[in-house]
């Protein structure tokens, strides 16, 4: 049953999720007992839309570690060569993985990034669950979106969101170094059959090459 992520969490649970309409809100997630933070806004249509319309294997696959400088120029050679009508559309988009990439180093204070840029056509992580990282931040570019919920102590959520349509979402990990782990858990949406392609990014805070 979906849950409004706006709505209260259940206080037996004590997780939080917040809300923020520019990527300076993200900080929110130092806060007590806060286990995400979606930023909400208007991505560019046109440029999703052109994502929606290009062919699975032109959309942008890469796993790599590097620095948030590097973002920029590795990420607009993995895109497609596109028509005069589009190349606003794939600024776009290379700016805004570039702009969120930046803004997350600096808040995990990160020196490195793993970057991963994902075309998904599977269920991929199908149970609710929460990552072995400090913190992660993940936006859906094309496709359904991450869904998060409340789990109990067996990991079962009664009740789910869908993060809004290209908005990012940072969610604290199990290394995360200040309170306890919250409850929140999430997952993948179940696509796999549906003929539905999803890309992804990914990013999680690298503090050591030699630890990548």
């Amino acid at each position: 049953m979906p849950l409004d992520h706006k709505t209260s969490p259940q206080p037996d649970f004590g997780a939080t999720v917040f809300s923020c309409d520019a990527m300076s809100g993200f900080s929110a997630i130092g806060a007590p007992r806060c286990g995400a933070v979606i930023y909400e806004r208007a991505s560019d249509q046109a440029a999703l839309q052109w994502l929606a319309g290009l062919a699975g294997d032109e959309l942008p696959d890469e796993r790599i570690v590097l620095r948030p400088d590097e973002v920029a120029a590795h990420v607009l050679r993995l895109m497609p060569e596109v028509s005069a009508e589009h190349i606003a559309s794939r600024r776009w988009l290379v700016e805004d993985i570039t702009a969120l990439s930046k803004a997350f180093a600096t808040l995990m204070e990160a020196p490195y990034l793993r970057l991963r840029l994902d075309p998904i056509t599977t269920n991929a992580c199908r149970k609710f669950h929460i990552d072995a990282v400090t913190a992660r931040l993940v936006c859906t570019y094309r496709g359904q979106s991450t869904q998060y919920g409340l789990g109990n102590a067996a990991r079962e959520v009664a009740q789910y969101a869908s993060v809004p349509a290209g908005c990012p979402i940072i969610l604290r990990g199990t290394k995360w170094p200040g309170d306890a782990p919250t409850g929140l858990l999430h997952r993948s949406p179940p696509i796999e059959g549906t003929g539905e392609t999803r890309l992804l990014l990914v990013l999680d805070p690298v503090y050591r090459l030699e630890d990548a």
